[in-house]
């Protein structure tokens, strides 16, 4: 019997590496002689990164720049394993998890640190990347990533502006003379589920904003100068990037990419998906199961595990869902989507201690779960 083992983090828990063990385990509990084949996933947002590098048997590179404020910081990109494909997350560099509560504030947060990450693959010769949009800190339209490559992003007296998305209501022109040229030769491949419209009512700053630290009057200020700054794009590229789909995903970096790279955006789940040859990877395999720290309306919006379910369904695999809470409002949504859906917290195991002690639990359940399914013959 061969079982593929693909879930996505269990957000404050378990990284999806450790998801992905525990189920293992579980799995050995059962039966020592099952073959389990670990594939960690991630649906484009924080863990992307370590997910596809892992699941390639590629390398990290760890380098110094600068975290959304500006300040040193050491972190990582990744190498796949075709020593080709360089994947970055916009999380690492320029990730609200770099900030401390009181420290968040789109209006100085900056993705300057990402570009720099960019620099640093080219000028190593990678060429083929992929960007994992999710987490960022930031709200400056990708600017800061912009002026790491060498666009300077100038006010009426044709001085630089400053970092973050408060600098861009000087925005008045753009001057490329510098832009990195190793640009035009790359290939961006954006993981992003977000589809949301540069500006306005459902735009990065109104939908995104307050959960970086933006104020109602913060939000105000921030969408009028992602307008500015979608004006002087427009009128330099031809690219109208106010209402176009996906251009406000992570701040407006989606916007960015959009304008400048030559990128294609995809379903976070998707790239991943296709990144690690999933489906030559399950061929031959007799179940999926997969997981995540809440299943709710959101996964059905394409997570990881909505992902996974679609691959499975089109080879006609029984897939089994074991996650660390699951919304009981949807559970009948999720019937025709897995073969099973299970949880870890119910009556007997609160919350608290479905978290704090998440490896052992998911352990215990998926030794479980198949268990009972060895026994209905799934």
């Amino acid at each position: 019997m061969k079982v593929i083992l693909a879930p996505d983090s269990f957000k404050g828990s378990l990284a999806a590496s450790e998801a992905a063990e525990a189920m293992a385990k579980g799995v050995c509990d059962v039966n020592s002689d099952i073959r389990t084949v670990l594939l960690p996933v991630a649906d484009g947002g924080e863990g992307t990164m370590r997910s596809l590098v892992d699941a390639t048997k590629g390398k990290y590179v760890s380098i110094n720049v600068e975290d959304p404020l500006g300040r040193p910081i050491r972190v990582s990109y990744g190498i796949l394993g075709d020593g080709e494909t360089c994947s970055i997350e916009i999380a690492e560099a320029s990730g609200i998890m770099r900030l401390k509560e009181n420290e968040r504030n789109p209006r100085f947060a900056s993705s300057y640190g990402t570009g720099q990450l960019i620099v640093h693959a080219l000028d190593s010769g990678y060429r083929k990347f992929i960007i994992g949009l999710g987490g960022s800190a930031t709200n400056d339209g990708g600017a800061g990533i912009l002026q790491a490559l060498g666009m300077r992003l100038l006010d009426k007296e044709g001085i630089e502006l400053a970092k973050g998305g408060g600098g861009l209501q000087y925005i008045y022109s753009i001057n490329r003379e510098k832009w990195d040229e190793r640009i035009a030769d790359c290939e961006f491949l954006i993981a992003s589920d977000v589809k949301n419209p540069f500006i306005g009512h459902e735009g990065a700053s109104v939908v995104f904003g307050p959960q970086k630290g933006a104020s109602p009057t913060d939000v105000d200020e921030l969408d009028r100068n992602l307008r500015k700054f979608a004006d002087v794009v427009e009128k330099e590229t031809g690219i109208s990037l106010h209402s176009k789909e996906g251009a406000g995903a992570a701040g407006g970096l989606g916007g960015a990419f959009q304008a400048f790279f030559n990128c294609e955006m995809q379903q976070g789940i998707d790239v991943v998906l296709e990144a690690i040859d999933f489906e030559e990877h399950v061929k031959d395999a007799d179940l999926i199961i997969t997981g995540e720290g809440k299943t709710d309306l959101q996964t059905l919006s394409g997570k990881a595990p909505f992902g996974i379910a679609k691959v499975a369904h089109r080879l006609a695999l029984p897939i089994i869902l074991i996650s660390g809470a699951v919304d009981e409002e949807i559970r009948g949504t999720l019937t025709p989507l897995f073969t099973e859906v299970h949880a870890i917290m119910d009556e007997n195991i609160p919350a608290e201690d479905a978290i704090t002690n998440a490896y052992d639990h998911l352990r215990r359940k998926t030794k479980k779960v198949l268990e009972l399914i060895r026994e209905k013959g799934v």
